[in-house]
């Protein structure tokens, strides 16, 4: 498909900016020598899932496969890159287990909530915003990024200019996904134009052919798409929301939370965050500010 074809590329070559698994490595992405440095002697008192996880010796991470710059399975080597990736390859880390040993094992946004409730995965980091209705039911360490809703359109169109131009437009966006409830929330366009896929690759491919008028999520994701696609598409408007990106947990699990806080904070303190967003999302020349983490 050649939305993929040109994602791979651009990953292994220029830009690539901004929801089971073969084994990965921390190069793929040409992360710094150091970087995921594994921890000895690593201790979660209290952490039931981590004691599930030093009992298997290994972490089982679910993510997103079709996220140009974020999470991305590279089709023909099975290998994943990508800032939340390499997020998701600093915790392992940290909690003193070898990154390339992880199980990543790629979720849809629609399943994220069962696959932590089931166990099915220890963490999950893919673009998944912290709100109130999922805390409910999982916990968040985090947030570790923090995005905007925007949109994404052809670049010849002049039609569609921000959000209050959607009325009448086809959008797509993934099935239960925070930006496709917002644009059924405010009422953006009619409800029968929202169309819902699996994946952001197939809502971009929606795009190229015409059957939509506009993708929405993200902006680090548009961006992404965006660029490998050599300006067919553009990202257009002002981002009309606030994505606090966080790591999944199940919820009962206060001191596993406690611990990838603590690991995030030092990230942000210690410049491996900084580095781990220069190899992946900076590539595009947008800078980022980092986040706040919001402990609770």
């Amino acid at each position: 498909m050649r939305v993929r074809t040109l994602a791979a590329v651009l990953l292994t070559g220029a830009l690539a900016l901004t929801a089971c698994g073969k084994e990965g490595s921390p190069t793929d992405t040409a992360a710094p020598a150091g970087l995921f440095e594994v921890a000895k002697d690593v201790k979660v008192d209290g952490s039931p899932t981590f004691e599930k996880i030093k009992t298997r010796g290994s972490l089982i991470v679910g993510v997103k496969e079709d996220q140009p710059g974020l999470g991305y399975k590279d089709p023909t080597t099975n290998k994943y890159s990508g800032f939340d990736i390499d997020i998701a390859r600093l915790v392992s880390a940290k909690l003193g287990f070898d990154p390339e040993k992880i199980q990543f094992k790629t979720i849809q946004s629609a399943a994220r909530e069962q696959a932590l409730i089931n166990g099915d995965v220890d963490y999950y980091v893919g673009t998944y915003t912290i709100n109130a209705g999922r805390k409910e039911k999982v916990s968040f360490a985090g947030p570790y990024f923090v995005a905007g809703q925007d949109l994404l359109v052809k670049k010849d169109n002049t039609d569609i200019t921000g959000k209050e131009t959607l009325k009448g437009k086809k959008v797509c966006s993934v099935t239960g996904s925070t930006p496709a409830k917002r644009i059924k929330d405010e009422k953006l366009t009619e409800e029968g134009n929202v169309l819902e896929f699996q994946g952001y690759s197939q809502c971009v491919t929606k795009l190229l052919n015409g059957e939509v008028d506009a993708v929405t999520t993200d902006d680090a994701i548009l961006k992404g798409y965006a660029a490998a696609e050599e300006g067919k598409l553009k990202v257009v408007g002002k981002t009309f929301s606030s994505e606090p990106y966080g790591i999944g947990l199940p919820k009962d699990d206060k001191a596993l939370r406690d611990k990838v806080n603590d690991i995030l904070q030092a990230s942000l303190d210690d410049g491996s965050w900084q580095k781990i967003y220069d190899g992946t999302l900076g590539k595009s020349g947008s800078s980022a500010e980092k986040p706040k983490i919001d402990r609770y």
